[in-house]
């Protein structure tokens, strides 16, 4: 889905894309759909694309995401991102994906954003980390993932861009430590009770209270091992 955005105190205007995904359990697989969707959105005039969170793999087995991680800077994933940028000429904010961290066991969720020469120009490591349990489906990202610490926030030709992941949406603090931004961009991938409850209300006060446009890239329904997103 394409919006259109105006920011009118910078007299630029710039279509922006959001790409839904139902990430599977195979990044070969992610990444071809990535691929037609990020195609199918700079086809239609897209200057800025966002992924949504973990859009490279959501599957049950843990270890499958250690697996999968990253050392910053290189591997696969960071190149698949770089490579579409350069490529289409375009700012594209790459969802998030797992990168290693200093401790052994545990990964960063980081948001990569790369400009359109493909150079990468802002990391943003996931501040706040979910923890749900209702019945038998319960998350709890601390026991594999390390804590960012700092907002992040870029500028394009179009406006000043800050950045969160999903579960971040509930912290209004981390979003008022920015300076000024035009645009927010969330990447995430919202449980369905919670995203049922509270997704599009929170995305709409954080959009008023930073007084800015919010774009909020999403997983969207079953995936591996029952999960499912809203």
């Amino acid at each position: 889905m394409l919006h259109p955005r105006s920011f009118s105190h910078l007299n630029a205007v710039a279509k922006i894309a959001a790409i839904q995904m139902n990430s599977a359990a195979n990044w070969a697989e992610n990444r071809n759909t990535a691929t037609q969707l990020i195609a199918q959105a700079v086809a239609q005039g897209a200057e800025l694309v966002a992924l949504p969170e973990y859009f490279p793999m959501i599957s049950p087995d843990k270890q499958a995401l250690f697996a999968l991680a990253e050392d910053d800077g290189q591997g696969p994933m960071q190149e698949f991102l770089a490579e579409q940028a350069q490529k289409h000429g375009i700012w594209l904010v790459g969802g998030s994906l797992p990168l290693k961290s200093y401790v052994e066991d545990k990964l960063t969720n980081s948001c990569l954003v790369y400009g359109p020469n493909g150079q990468r120009v802002a990391r943003y490591d996931k501040v706040h980390l979910f923890s749900f349990k209702k019945g038998e489906e319960q998350y709890n990202e601390s026991a594999t993932q390390i804590a960012g610490n700092r907002p992040v926030s870029f500028d394009t030709p179009f406006g000043r861009v800050g950045l969160g992941i999903c579960y971040d949406l509930r912290f209004p603090e981390l979003f008022r430590k920015l300076d000024a931004i035009d645009l927010l961009i969330l990447p995430a991938a919202f449980t369905v009770p919670t995203g049922q409850a509270h997704w599009e209300l929170l995305l709409r006060a954080r959009a008023v209270e930073n007084l800015c446009y919010l774009l909020a890239p999403a997983q969207v329904g079953e995936h591996a091992g029952g999960r499912k997103t809203y």
